[in-house]
């Protein structure tokens, strides 16, 4: 028996849709393992207070931060963030975009590995919008260096986000102002779908399946957030 075209055509659109959703490209994979390694690497520095760890809200890893200078800058990378939940766990993570432009005389080439922390809901719900400005739209500042949690000056404690960087063997507080961070819509799509936003999908609304190949993100941000507060 001959099936109708309609049918046909609708079963085609269905399985496409089907096997383009969780379908990461080697990026998307590649920005998750770097960023799992990076992770693990922050938290062995011992650079980082504890209480930054475990009060965080939100983490954003972007393992490869690259600056390309010639006259005029800028700085760009990709990475992955993932949110506390209300249960404690660690959400799926989603993809998200950095991008800060520099001016005057510069030559050089330079890439950096960066951990931002989100230090509360405010913070949260700034950064997952279509696009957020750092130090105009959401409070950021240089993380302290050092267990000891009184390194940090009332800026850094008021901010909504702290972002260390490591470059060159150094670990240090970075200062990201005027940087535009945004959802990376394609690779999202890729993970999750259509249906869900990345607010939804950070904040827990919609419950959705993280990839196989992002939960060592969140299985290594769990154990990395119980290695500093004591937590088995």
């Amino acid at each position: 028996m001959r099936m109708p075209i309609a049918v046909v055509v609708g079963t085609t659109s269905l399985l496409t849709a089907t096997l383009a959703f969780g379908a990461l490209s080697k990026g998307d994979i590649k920005d998750l393992n770097k960023a799992t390694a990076v992770l693990s690497e922050f938290r062995n520095s011992s650079d980082i207070p504890g209480s930054i760890w475990s009060k965080a809200h939100c983490v954003l890893v972007i393992p490869s931060l690259k600056k390309v200078a010639f006259i005029v800058g800028g700085e760009s990378g990709s990475g992955v963030m993932s949110c506390r939940q209300s249960n404690g766990t660690w959400g799926a993570p989603i993809f998200m975009q950095l991008t800060k432009g520099s001016a005057g005389f510069q030559v050089g080439a330079q890439s950096t590995e960066l951990v931002l922390f989100v230090m509360n809901e405010s913070g949260a719900d700034k950064l997952l919008r279509n696009k957020t400005t750092l130090g105009t739209d959401a409070s950021i500042a240089a993380g302290p260096v050092g267990r000891a949690a009184t390194a940090a000056t009332d800026v850094q404690l008021s901010a909504e986000m702290l972002s260390y960087s490591h470059s060159k063997g150094l670990f240090a507080g970075i200062n990201l102002s005027g940087g535009s961070l945004a959802p990376d819509k394609d690779a999202n799509m890729r993970a999750y779908g259509a249906t869900a936003s990345a607010r939804e999908i950070a904040m827990g609304t919609t419950r959705v399946a993280a990839p196989a190949e992002a939960r060592a993100f969140t299985a290594a941000l769990g154990r990395e957030a119980r290695a500093t507060t004591g937590v088995k």
